[in-house]
Protein backbone atom coordinates (compact mmCIF):
# COMPACT_ATOMS: atom_id res chain seq x y z
CA UNK A 1 0.00 0.00 0.00
CA UNK A 2 1.83 3.54 -0.61
CA UNK A 3 1.93 6.14 1.47
CA UNK A 4 -1.02 8.15 0.27
CA UNK A 5 -3.53 5.93 0.63
CA UNK A 6 -2.15 4.21 3.73
CA UNK A 7 -2.51 7.46 5.42
CA UNK A 8 -6.05 8.19 4.18
CA UNK A 9 -7.81 4.93 4.89
CA UNK A 10 -5.70 3.92 8.04
CA UNK A 11 -3.31 6.50 10.42
CA UNK A 12 -6.00 9.77 9.50
CA UNK A 13 -8.97 8.46 11.98
CA UNK A 14 -6.04 7.18 14.44
CA UNK A 15 -3.84 10.69 14.38
CA UNK A 16 -6.97 12.42 15.60
CA UNK A 17 -7.67 10.13 18.46
CA UNK A 18 -4.38 9.75 19.44
CA UNK A 19 -3.72 13.60 19.23
CA UNK A 20 -6.82 14.28 21.12
CA UNK A 21 -6.62 11.98 24.05
CA UNK A 22 -2.34 12.54 24.42
CA UNK A 23 -3.25 16.12 24.80
CA UNK A 24 -5.34 16.25 26.87
CA UNK A 25 -4.37 13.72 29.18
CA UNK A 26 -1.00 14.69 29.71
CA UNK A 27 -2.16 17.94 29.95
CA UNK A 28 -4.60 17.00 32.55
CA UNK A 29 -1.68 14.99 34.33
CA UNK A 30 0.80 18.03 34.08
CA UNK A 31 -0.94 19.46 36.41
CA UNK A 32 -0.22 16.78 39.80
CA UNK A 33 3.57 17.13 38.71
CA UNK A 34 5.62 18.31 41.82
CA UNK A 35 8.94 19.84 42.29
CA UNK A 36 11.35 17.52 40.58
CA UNK A 37 14.23 15.48 42.50
CA UNK A 38 17.62 16.20 41.52
CA UNK A 39 18.04 12.62 40.42
CA UNK A 40 21.50 11.54 38.50
CA UNK A 41 20.00 10.89 35.32
CA UNK A 42 22.72 8.23 33.69
CA UNK A 43 23.47 4.67 34.20
CA UNK A 44 26.58 2.84 32.95
CA UNK A 45 27.15 -1.10 31.90
CA UNK A 46 29.58 -3.29 29.94
CA UNK A 47 28.68 -4.94 26.96
CA UNK A 48 31.59 -7.11 25.54
CA UNK A 49 33.91 -4.59 24.42
CA UNK A 50 31.60 -1.90 24.14
CA UNK A 51 29.67 0.40 26.87
CA UNK A 52 25.99 1.20 27.49
CA UNK A 53 24.97 3.99 28.99
CA UNK A 54 21.46 5.52 29.78
CA UNK A 55 20.38 8.24 30.19
CA UNK A 56 17.54 10.41 31.54
CA UNK A 57 15.11 12.64 29.46
CA UNK A 58 13.18 13.07 32.67
CA UNK A 59 9.60 11.91 32.81
CA UNK A 60 5.85 12.45 32.66
CA UNK A 61 2.39 11.27 33.80
CA UNK A 62 0.50 9.39 31.54
CA UNK A 63 -3.25 8.44 32.72
CA UNK A 64 -2.55 4.60 30.91
CA UNK A 65 -6.87 4.29 31.40
CA UNK A 66 -7.03 6.37 28.49
CA UNK A 67 -4.22 5.58 26.37
CA UNK A 68 -4.07 1.87 26.31
CA UNK A 69 -5.88 0.46 23.78
CA UNK A 70 -7.77 -3.26 23.23
CA UNK A 71 -8.21 -3.88 27.07
CA UNK A 72 -10.57 -2.44 29.47
CA UNK A 73 -9.91 0.16 32.26
CA UNK A 74 -10.64 -2.46 35.05
CA UNK A 75 -8.05 -4.66 33.53
CA UNK A 76 -5.43 -1.78 33.36
CA UNK A 77 -6.26 -1.10 37.21
CA UNK A 78 -5.82 -4.60 38.25
CA UNK A 79 -2.29 -4.72 36.70
CA UNK A 80 -0.94 -1.65 37.56
CA UNK A 81 -2.10 -2.60 40.80
CA UNK A 82 -0.21 -5.82 40.91
CA UNK A 83 2.77 -3.56 40.34
CA UNK A 84 1.98 -1.01 43.32
CA UNK A 85 0.83 1.72 40.37
CA UNK A 86 -2.20 3.55 39.12
CA UNK A 87 -3.44 4.61 36.18
CA UNK A 88 -1.72 7.08 36.20
CA UNK A 89 1.95 6.91 36.68
CA UNK A 90 4.96 8.68 35.17
CA UNK A 91 6.67 6.84 32.46
CA UNK A 92 10.37 7.43 31.54
CA UNK A 93 11.97 8.86 28.49
CA UNK A 94 15.08 7.44 27.95
CA UNK A 95 17.86 7.46 25.65
CA UNK A 96 21.57 5.92 25.15
CA UNK A 97 24.86 6.49 25.10
CA UNK A 98 26.73 3.32 22.86
CA UNK A 99 30.54 3.74 23.40
CA UNK A 100 32.64 1.39 21.11
CA UNK A 101 36.31 1.70 20.28
CA UNK A 102 36.27 4.48 17.91
CA UNK A 103 32.52 6.42 18.08
CA UNK A 104 30.41 7.92 20.53
CA UNK A 105 26.45 6.48 19.47
CA UNK A 106 23.50 7.98 20.78
CA UNK A 107 19.92 5.80 20.43
CA UNK A 108 17.34 8.61 20.00
CA UNK A 109 17.23 11.97 21.56
CA UNK A 110 14.85 13.10 23.79
CA UNK A 111 12.12 15.96 23.72
CA UNK A 112 13.89 19.20 24.49
CA UNK A 113 11.40 21.82 24.80
CA UNK A 114 8.12 19.84 23.41
CA UNK A 115 6.28 18.18 26.00
CA UNK A 116 7.06 20.59 29.19
CA UNK A 117 9.15 21.42 31.85
CA UNK A 118 9.56 17.05 33.29
CA UNK A 119 11.52 16.51 30.58
CA UNK A 120 13.71 17.93 28.17
CA UNK A 121 17.15 16.87 30.35
CA UNK A 122 19.19 14.87 27.80
CA UNK A 123 21.95 17.32 27.62
CA UNK A 124 22.18 17.32 31.71
CA UNK A 125 22.06 13.93 31.60
CA UNK A 126 24.94 13.05 29.17
CA UNK A 127 27.18 16.09 30.57
CA UNK A 128 26.34 14.21 34.42
CA UNK A 129 27.68 11.02 32.79
CA UNK A 130 31.06 12.56 31.63
CA UNK A 131 30.66 13.57 27.88
CA UNK A 132 29.13 16.01 26.17
CA UNK A 133 26.79 16.37 22.71
CA UNK A 134 29.73 17.98 20.73
CA UNK A 135 31.34 14.35 21.13
CA UNK A 136 28.75 12.28 19.72
CA UNK A 137 29.34 11.03 16.37
CA UNK A 138 26.33 9.54 15.77
CA UNK A 139 22.52 9.71 16.45
CA UNK A 140 20.79 6.10 15.48
CA UNK A 141 16.73 7.33 15.98
CA UNK A 142 14.28 4.10 16.00
CA UNK A 143 11.71 6.89 15.02
CA UNK A 144 10.34 9.81 14.22
CA UNK A 145 8.02 11.04 17.42
CA UNK A 146 9.14 13.88 18.67
CA UNK A 147 9.99 12.48 22.36
CA UNK A 148 12.55 10.49 20.31
CA UNK A 149 13.76 13.16 17.86
CA UNK A 150 12.91 16.82 19.98
CA UNK A 151 16.43 17.49 21.71
CA UNK A 152 18.07 17.16 17.87
CA UNK A 153 17.92 20.81 18.10
CA UNK A 154 17.87 23.83 20.76
CA UNK A 155 15.89 26.69 18.67
CA UNK A 156 17.66 27.31 15.48
CA UNK A 157 21.07 25.50 17.01
CA UNK A 158 22.23 21.51 16.69
CA UNK A 159 22.58 19.98 19.99
CA UNK A 160 24.85 16.96 18.19
CA UNK A 161 26.73 19.92 15.40
CA UNK A 162 29.19 16.89 14.84
CA UNK A 163 27.17 13.85 14.80
CA UNK A 164 25.67 11.92 11.78
CA UNK A 165 21.87 10.85 12.05
CA UNK A 166 20.87 7.66 10.95
CA UNK A 167 17.13 7.16 10.31
CA UNK A 168 15.17 3.72 8.60
CA UNK A 169 14.37 4.95 4.68
CA UNK A 170 10.89 3.76 5.54
CA UNK A 171 10.47 6.22 8.35
CA UNK A 172 12.14 9.20 7.21
CA UNK A 173 9.91 8.96 3.76
CA UNK A 174 6.70 8.73 6.08
CA UNK A 175 7.17 11.85 8.32
CA UNK A 176 9.18 14.23 6.10
CA UNK A 177 7.04 14.34 2.99
CA UNK A 178 4.77 17.09 2.23
CA UNK A 179 1.96 14.75 0.40
CA UNK A 180 1.64 13.30 4.13
CA UNK A 181 1.65 16.62 5.77
CA UNK A 182 -1.22 17.51 3.40
CA UNK A 183 -3.21 14.71 3.88
CA UNK A 184 -2.87 14.63 7.57
CA UNK A 185 -5.82 15.48 10.32
CA UNK A 186 -5.18 19.62 11.46
CA UNK A 187 -4.03 18.22 15.04
CA UNK A 188 -1.96 16.27 13.78
CA UNK A 189 -0.05 18.56 11.28
CA UNK A 190 1.77 20.08 14.29
CA UNK A 191 3.75 16.40 14.25
CA UNK A 192 5.02 16.78 10.91
CA UNK A 193 6.03 20.48 11.53
CA UNK A 194 8.07 19.31 14.48
CA UNK A 195 9.63 16.28 12.80
CA UNK A 196 10.60 19.15 9.76
CA UNK A 197 12.17 21.48 12.73
CA UNK A 198 13.62 18.77 14.27
CA UNK A 199 15.30 16.41 11.81
CA UNK A 200 15.52 19.28 8.84
CA UNK A 201 18.37 21.18 9.66
CA UNK A 202 20.44 18.08 9.71
CA UNK A 203 18.44 16.81 6.48
CA UNK A 204 20.15 20.67 5.13
CA UNK A 205 23.50 19.90 6.52
CA UNK A 206 23.91 16.40 4.93
CA UNK A 207 24.05 14.90 8.23
CA UNK A 208 21.18 12.46 7.63
CA UNK A 209 21.48 9.06 6.15
CA UNK A 210 18.44 6.68 5.22
CA UNK A 211 19.26 2.89 5.68
CA UNK A 212 17.45 -0.16 4.58
CA UNK A 213 17.45 -3.21 6.73
CA UNK A 214 19.46 -6.46 6.46
CA UNK A 215 23.06 -5.67 7.44
CA UNK A 216 25.31 -3.99 10.15
CA UNK A 217 25.62 0.27 10.17
CA UNK A 218 28.45 -0.26 12.31
CA UNK A 219 30.37 -3.32 13.58
CA UNK A 220 28.35 -5.38 15.81
CA UNK A 221 25.20 -2.91 15.42
CA UNK A 222 22.38 -3.66 13.35
CA UNK A 223 18.93 -1.98 12.91
CA UNK A 224 15.93 -4.18 12.65
CA UNK A 225 12.65 -3.59 11.41
CA UNK A 226 9.84 -3.78 13.80
CA UNK A 227 6.84 -1.62 12.31
CA UNK A 228 3.16 -0.66 13.86
CA UNK A 229 3.88 2.16 16.25
CA UNK A 230 5.21 4.29 13.46
CA UNK A 231 5.58 3.04 9.66
CA UNK A 232 9.50 2.77 9.86
CA UNK A 233 9.78 2.09 13.13
CA UNK A 234 13.27 0.26 14.17
CA UNK A 235 15.01 -1.26 16.72
CA UNK A 236 19.07 -1.60 17.42
CA UNK A 237 20.86 -4.95 18.23
CA UNK A 238 24.03 -4.28 19.37
CA UNK A 239 26.56 -7.44 19.83
CA UNK A 240 30.26 -7.67 21.38
CA UNK A 241 32.28 -11.02 22.35
CA UNK A 242 29.37 -12.61 22.62
CA UNK A 243 27.08 -10.32 24.55
CA UNK A 244 23.59 -8.84 22.98
CA UNK A 245 21.34 -5.83 23.69
CA UNK A 246 18.62 -4.66 21.80
CA UNK A 247 17.55 -1.18 21.98
CA UNK A 248 13.86 -1.42 21.49
CA UNK A 249 12.40 2.17 20.95
CA UNK A 250 8.69 2.16 21.69
CA UNK A 251 8.05 -1.01 21.72
CA UNK A 252 6.56 -1.17 25.00
CA UNK A 253 4.74 1.78 27.06
CA UNK A 254 3.91 0.22 30.11
CA UNK A 255 5.78 -2.69 32.01
CA UNK A 256 2.92 -3.29 34.13
CA UNK A 257 0.19 -3.86 31.46
CA UNK A 258 1.97 -4.69 28.49
CA UNK A 259 4.21 -7.19 29.53
CA UNK A 260 1.10 -9.14 30.84
CA UNK A 261 -0.77 -8.85 27.76
CA UNK A 262 1.46 -7.84 25.13
CA UNK A 263 -1.59 -7.33 22.77
CA UNK A 264 -2.78 -4.07 24.51
CA UNK A 265 -1.40 -1.27 22.77
CA UNK A 266 -1.93 2.34 22.40
CA UNK A 267 -3.39 5.48 20.72
CA UNK A 268 0.01 7.02 20.05
CA UNK A 269 0.36 3.86 18.00
CA UNK A 270 -0.25 4.35 14.07
CA UNK A 271 -1.21 0.80 12.80
CA UNK A 272 -2.02 -1.13 16.29
CA UNK A 273 -2.24 -4.64 14.70
CA UNK A 274 1.20 -4.48 13.44
CA UNK A 275 2.68 -3.06 16.81
CA UNK A 276 0.95 -5.68 18.64
CA UNK A 277 2.39 -8.68 16.49
CA UNK A 278 5.93 -6.53 16.76
CA UNK A 279 5.73 -6.62 19.96
CA UNK A 280 4.65 -9.97 20.18
CA UNK A 281 8.02 -11.19 18.29
CA UNK A 282 10.23 -8.99 20.61
CA UNK A 283 9.08 -10.52 23.98
CA UNK A 284 9.25 -14.10 22.73
CA UNK A 285 12.53 -13.96 21.00
CA UNK A 286 14.04 -11.67 24.41
CA UNK A 287 12.74 -14.44 26.41
CA UNK A 288 13.85 -17.38 24.22
CA UNK A 289 17.14 -15.89 24.26
CA UNK A 290 18.13 -14.44 26.91
CA UNK A 291 19.85 -11.32 25.77
CA UNK A 292 19.40 -7.55 27.38
CA UNK A 293 16.91 -5.21 26.47
CA UNK A 294 16.28 -1.26 26.63
CA UNK A 295 13.69 0.46 26.26
CA UNK A 296 12.94 4.28 25.40
CA UNK A 297 9.70 4.70 28.58
CA UNK A 298 10.77 1.29 30.32
CA UNK A 299 11.29 3.00 34.26
CA UNK A 300 14.86 4.23 33.92
CA UNK A 301 17.53 3.00 33.19
CA UNK A 302 14.92 0.73 31.37
CA UNK A 303 17.51 -1.76 31.28
CA UNK A 304 16.73 -5.86 31.78
CA UNK A 305 15.52 -9.36 30.62
CA UNK A 306 12.36 -10.60 29.46
CA UNK A 307 11.13 -13.90 31.14
CA UNK A 308 8.27 -16.07 30.51
CA UNK A 309 6.10 -16.50 33.07
CA UNK A 310 5.35 -20.12 34.75
CA UNK A 311 2.13 -20.79 33.29
CA UNK A 312 3.04 -19.75 30.19
CA UNK A 313 0.57 -16.61 29.74
CA UNK A 314 2.40 -12.91 29.35
CA UNK A 315 5.73 -12.15 29.97
CA UNK A 316 7.64 -10.34 33.44
CA UNK A 317 10.47 -7.84 33.04
CA UNK A 318 13.39 -8.19 35.07
CA UNK A 319 15.24 -4.80 35.81
CA UNK A 320 19.08 -4.70 36.26
CA UNK A 321 20.62 -5.50 38.96
CA UNK A 322 22.46 -2.55 40.60
CA UNK A 323 26.04 -3.02 39.80
CA UNK A 324 28.86 -0.64 40.51
CA UNK A 325 31.50 -2.42 38.78
CA UNK A 326 29.16 -2.00 35.48
CA UNK A 327 28.88 -5.39 34.95
CA UNK A 328 25.20 -5.71 35.42
CA UNK A 329 23.14 -9.22 35.71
Amino acid sequence: MNNSIYFTKILKPLFTVAVIAGMATTANAQQSVSNPLAQSGYYHMGLGDFEIIALSDGTIPQELDKLLTNTTPQEINKLVANNYQQSTVEVSVNAYLIKTKDRLILVDAGTAELYGPTLGHLSESIKRAGYSPEQVDVVLITHIHTDHTGGLMDGNRLVFPNATVYISKVEADFWLSPENYKKAAEGMKKYFVEATTKVGPYMNAGKVKTYTYGHELFPGITPIASPGHTPGHSFYAVESKGQKIVFWGDIIHSSAVQFPDPAVTIVYDIDPKAAAASRKKAFAEAAKEGYWVAGDHLSFPGIGHVRTEKDGNGYRWVPINYSTYSLGQ
